[in-house]
């Protein structure tokens, strides 16, 4: 591996090495002490922590949390609100991306500083609230979906990565009748699958785990996106009635508001889980790509 380093070549990779088995060892302990308490039994839990003893191994927590169906309810909101918000906000990207990618586009330049502003000069929270009320999106999806759709570094990144397509290829299509509708659905968009792939797991991640603009704008419980009814169980630990209606004491209380708190943080983080494998082929080209070019 080091036959043609250096010795300080050497000393750099094997300090990286170290460096990056700690912190793959700071993000795979708190996921497998998770995990393990979840499925822990919740009076060992508290009394000897996590155990690797099938015997002392439960499903409580999540038949509990299967049971209350307001947790469910926020699951399939928040599945909608992020997959409904990564195509609105990708699709709003790749039109606005691709127009300033093209050196022709007359007022580019002007287009992108008043783009890059609004990176550094917002309205804040009340001009927001205020918009978002006078347009009457108070307590409705569109609250969630249409405020944050339109991300600017988002934009900067599929221009970069547009702009490192060869103009050749478009003038050989313009060339063989091509319109300019064709050319970005038939070719531009499937030479874009990284970039896309990319664009698309930040903005589902970030709408996933976002609870802020929920809790403003929201007050129908059947709206409420999973993140806040975990913001319930592990901020303020109070689990749903559905899950604890049968605790007798308050000693019970807690093992069971304990146990429902680790269930409830394997469930809300399978959909991250499991969508990563099938973008990681896209993310690394796409993100390399979208960020060499300026």
């Amino acid at each position: 591996m080091f036959k043609h380093q250096t010795r300080a070549d050497k000393v750099i990779l094997t300090t990286n090495g170290i460096i990056l088995t700690l912190i793959v060892f700071a993000i795979l302990i708190p996921l497998i002490y998770v995990i393990l308490a979840s499925f822990t039994n919740p009076a060992t839990l508290l009394n000897s922590g996590i155990t690797l003893n099938p015997s002392k191994w439960t499903l409580q927590g999540y038949s509990r949390v299967f049971k209350d169906g307001s947790l469910l309810i926020g699951f399939r909101n928040s599945l909608f609100y992020s997959t409904a918000f990564s195509i609105i906000s990708v699709t709003i990207t790749l039109f606005a991306a691709y127009p300033l990618s093209r050196k022709d586009f007359v007022g580019r330049k002007l287009m992108m500083t008043l783009f890059i502003i609004t990176m550094f000069f917002g309205g804040g929270l009340i001009p927001t609230y205020l918009l978002v009320k006078n347009l009457n999106m108070l307590d409705t999806i569109w609250a969630i979906l249409l405020p944050g759709a339109v991300n600017v570094w988002n934009i900067i990144l599929a221009r970069a990565y547009f702009q490192g397509i060869p103009d050749e290829l478009r003038e050989a299509a313009i060339v063989d009748g091509t319109s300019e509708i064709q050319f970005f659905f038939k070719i531009l968009l499937p030479l874009s699958k990284p970039i896309i792939a990319v664009l698309v797991l930040y903005q589902f991640v970030a709408q996933w785990n976002s609870y802020f603009d929920a809790m403003i704008y929201l007050k129908s419980e059947n709206l409420q996106p999973l993140q806040i009814v975990l913001r319930s169980i592990l901020v303020q630990m109070q689990p749903r009635p559905g899950m604890i209606q049968d605790a007798q004491n308050t000693a019970q209380l807690q093992q069971i508001a304990e146990m429902v708190k680790y269930s409830s943080i394997v469930i809300s983080s399978l959909p991250l889980i499991i969508i990563y494998p099938f973008f990681q082929k896209y993310f690394e080209k796409g993100v390399m790509v979208g960020s060499i070019k300026g």
